[in-house]
């Protein structure tokens, strides 16, 4: 299994929280018909007002990185880069379990 997981900590800057949301969740509904993403669930923490965190499976590492290469989300990404003050990432290998 070469699947790929991805935990994204995007740090919103002050007061724009709620407008990043709103792009990623445009990016949620966009991943309803890309070839190879089998999950992205956009999260929001309880205890921190400025974060959201994306929760991603892959079939592999290339069907992520061909999702990024496509013009929407090349344009969704620069329209939601000055509202990103911060971005931390964890890459996983998903092994199994429900919805794998």
């Amino acid at each position: 299994m070469d699947k790929l997981g991805l935990y994204t900590k995007f740090t919103a800057v002050e007061a724009q929280r709620e407008t990043l949301l709103e792009m990623l969740l445009e990016a949620a509904h966009a991943m309803q018909s890309i070839e190879g993403c089998d999950l992205y669930v956009v999260n929001l923490p309880e205890n921190d007002p400025n974060s959201i965190w994306v929760t991603e499976i892959w079939n592999d590492p290339s069907a992520h990185e061909a999702s990024l290469t496509l013009e929407s989300a090349k344009e969704l990404i620069r329209k939601a880069r000055p509202l990103i003050s911060g971005i931390e990432q964890i890459k996983l290998r998903p092994q199994g379990g429900k919805g794998v």
